[in-house]
């Protein structure tokens, strides 16, 4: 699966008292750079977001941002627990009677002790689990999203390779043609300016010029790019990198195309091929 840098997730979870936001976005970006925009109360958890993330993601710029509000009619209350305030009273009245001297538990006491009083306040720890289960959601919907993105990114540059193939193709046959046309053309222009000249250098001279300006080793290595091309975009995975290397050796292979031209058919088609493998390139800045 091809997948490409640029995607975006957005997750909201209800808690009691308020909902809990969470969004990724990213962009292309030579390595993974990773962004954090969290609330001071989820600072202590964002290595393990960190880490959720780099599990998944591999190369481009993203931000992660968190944050939460409390809903406007949601106010903390108390609750008095009735069971342990009972006992806690039950146990101070039996230490009482075993030793009268001892100080009654008083009212401030009592409230502080663990578990009398209960909070609907949502507690960090419980917070921090939903931003975690948050994030895990969020992952699986961004990297959805960067799978069909991949997706659409992968037709666009079948595309191309298919029009450099085309390109290619079409010229091949036509090669051994404008060889000979230019040649002859170079010959009779030879005769009319010399007043003798010795054929079989000539043809000697000839065959040398003629293997510099031959350019079916280029179209050869093109095609065998374009098939390695191919082969990446069928394999999947971290192919970014590997595709970029490619386009390089595409567009050398053009370049030398376009040098060796003696036609205005080999110049054309070097541009065009150029010009595919640039929009090829283009797409591939994207790709993880």
């Amino acid at each position: 699966m091809i997948l490409s840098m640029t995607g975006f997730a957005a997750i909201s979870r209800e808690f009691p008292g308020g909902m809990l936001n969470l969004e990724l976005r990213a962009v292309n970006h030579r390595y993974l750079d990773v962004q954090m925009r969290l609330p001071e109360e989820l600072r202590v958890i964002e290595a393990p977001l960190r880490e959720m993330i780099g599990a998944k993601v591999t190369r481009g710029k993203l931000e992660c941002r968190v944050g939460f509000n409390q809903l406007e009619n949601a106010t903390p209350t108390l609750e008095v627990n009735h069971e342990l305030l009972q006992q806690l009273l039950a146990v101070s009245r039996t230490i009482k009677e075993s030793a009268p001297e001892a100080d009654t538990l008083s009212l401030g006491e009592l409230m502080r002790w663990p578990g009398v009083m209960k909070s609907n306040e949502l507690k960090p720890e419980v917070l921090q689990q939903l931003c975690l289960e948050s994030l895990t959601k969020a992952l699986a919907d961004f990297n959805a999203s960067r799978e069909r993105e991949g997706e659409k990114l992968k037709a666009v540059l079948l595309e191309r390779v298919a029009s450099i193939e085309t390109i290619v193709a079409g010229l091949k046959p036509k090669l051994p043609q404008i060889l000979a046309a230019y040649m002859e053309k170079l010959s009779n222009r030879l005769r009319d300016a010399l007043e003798s000249v010795d054929e079989d250098r000539l043809k000697q001279e000839f065959a040398l010029f003629a293997q510099k300006i031959d350019v079916d080793e280029e179209l050869s290595r093109l095609s065998t790019h374009l098939s390695e091309v191919r082969r990446i975009l069928k394999a999947g995975g971290q192919a970014g990198k590997r595709l970029d290397f490619l386009m390089q050796e595409l567009n050398r292979e053009a370049n030398t195309l376009g040098s060796k031209s003696v036609s205005t058919e080999t110049t054309q088609a070097s541009v065009e091929l150029k010009v595919l493998i640039e929009q090829m390139r283009e797409q591939i800045q994207n790709i993880e």
